[in-house]
């Protein structure tokens, strides 16, 4: 079972101790003024939002956080023989799954990338606990799209014998956060732990999770099990060890 929504603004209460409902009848008074569940993670309000994009557009500023990166797998070939409204219900339920699995564990889901998306956990809620929250969320996806897959097998049989999943791959480490680009301005994480949780998910397998050593030593051997091996990933020099989730 994944963790309930929160009842408060967990932003509010980690940094001013303030109380802001998100739900029930405690949080109307609130949405008249504009305060509601933020749309980067639910479980934060729209005043979290606002100071976290002004904080952001500032300055840039270092964080250490996991970074996790999901991929649907199949969805290109599936592109090109499937009718469009069905591959734009299958990358909305790859959406939708993702963002659901990484909001109950606390995580931003920062990105969406074509038929990838890009996750940050410890920021801006955080948790001393992240690279778990993170591998917690990645097993959560894997089994919420599990379930979705089979309900699109059983609705389309244009479906069948694809190659149909999802790769993720997980790193922790110090990221700059803020808000980079020129012609286009981002708020987003980047650093070497964001290239090498993009590159270990490129290296994963359709239904696998690949996480560093890193990872591996934070989140503890409950949830990360099995020896370590050693990946020749696209853009890095040295052999990066990664375990299987």
């Amino acid at each position: 079972m994944s963790p309930a929504q929160s009842r408060i603004c967990k932003g509010c209460w980690q940094q001013l101790r303030v109380p802001v409902p998100l739900h029930g009848l405690a949080s109307v008074p609130f949405r008249a003024f504009g305060i509601r569940p933020s749309r980067m993670n639910p479980n934060t309000c729209t005043v979290c939002e606002l100071m976290f994009t002004r904080i952001m557009k500032a300055r840039k500023i270092p964080v250490d956080v996991s970074i996790l990166f999901a991929d649907l797998r199949g969805y290109t070939a599936l592109s090109q023989s499937l009718p469009p409204d069905a591959v734009s219900s299958l990358l909305d339920a790859f959406y939708d799954e993702c963002a659901e699995a990484i909001w109950d564990y606390d995580g931003l889901l920062n990105k969406t990338i074509g038929d990838s998306i890009m996750a940050i956990f410890n920021f801006p809620i955080q948790q001393p606990n992240h690279a778990e929250q993170a591998v917690r969320a990645a097993r959560e996806i894997q089994r919420r799209c599990e379930v979705r897959r089979k309900t699109l097998l059983a609705e389309n049989r244009g479906l069948e014998g694809s190659e149909l999943g999802v790769g993720i791959g997980i790193d922790s480490g110090t990221a700059s956060f803020g808000e980079f680009g020129r012609a286009h301005r981002d708020l987003t994480a980047i650093g070497p732990v964001v290239n090498t949780a993009a590159r270990a998910q490129a290296a994963a397998g359709t239904g696998e999770i690949l996480v560093t050593r890193t990872v591996f030593e934070r989140a503890g051997r409950d949830l990360v099990r099995g020896e370590g091996r050693d990946y020749q990933l696209k853009g890095i020099e040295a052999p990066v060890e990664l375990y299987a989730v």
